[in-house]
């Protein structure tokens, strides 16, 4: 006679006991509360503790803007642009641009949009000055919520000990809707590159923040780095 017993001659009550249900069992804590495994980036979680979905795995994704009445016109081809794009590349964004636009509304026009399409981070180059059609800084500051300082402040420092006119550029940086970082550089080749160095070291932690992100710890400490 076959003994041999099938899944479905086993009783409701007496589900299979596989080595992955023991080992679940035996690593389970004793508060946890079971939720819906199917809810993707689900954890179970222990009383008094915050949920945790998991990391955010979205794309980082960048718009440039080039800000200059000339090589909006054809007069001059727009050469800050394509640096600004090419180092958010090798950042590891997705870039869209450079958007060539005149100094001016067409500046917050454009920073506009690209807020409404929840891009991370907004890159602008030229305007920043402190001449007449200088206004790229006028037109970011009626679109961001609010202003990071230190952002601007360090890349004039680290323009400065090259060019000493650094200190004239009114860039700014802050965020609008929430989740959109925009930073103004300069329209010169030296000041785009004194720029990204800057953002090189900061910005896809700055994104990672504005995405919910907690912070890195620093050695030998308990929480954070505020």
């Amino acid at each position: 006679m076959n003994t041999q017993l099938r899944a479905t001659d086993l009783a409701p009550d007496a589900p299979a006991d596989t080595e992955a249900d023991r080992h679940s069992e035996a690593h389970a804590h004793p508060d946890a509360v079971p939720g819906p495994v199917s809810e993707p980036g689900y954890q179970s979680q222990v009383p008094g503790e915050p949920m945790y979905a998991g990391p955010d795995v979205r794309p980082y994704r960048a718009l440039v803007v080039t800000a200059s009445n000339r090589a909006s016109a054809g007069v001059y081809a727009d050469k800050g642009g394509p640096m600004v794009a090419a180092g958010l590349t090798r950042m590891g964004f997705t870039v869209t641009g450079p958007e060539v636009v005149p100094d001016g509304d067409p500046v917050e026009a454009a920073l506009r949009d690209g807020v409404l399409l929840a891009y991370d981070v907004i890159v602008t180059t030229g305007g920043t000055g402190i001449s007449p059609t200088d206004r790229t800084p006028d037109a970011t500051r009626r679109v961001v919520d609010y202003e990071i300082p230190g952002i601007p402040e360090a890349i004039r420092a680290e323009g400065r000990p090259h060019v000493p006119t650094a200190s004239l550029s009114r860039g700014l940086a802050g965020v609008a809707g929430g989740t959109t970082l925009i930073v103004n550089l300069p329209g010169s080749t030296g000041g785009v590159r004194d720029g990204l160095a800057v953002l090189d070291r900061i910005l896809l932690h700055a994104v990672d923040q504005l995405r919910g992100g907690d912070h890195p710890r620093a050695a030998g400490t308990p929480g954070g780095i505020n």
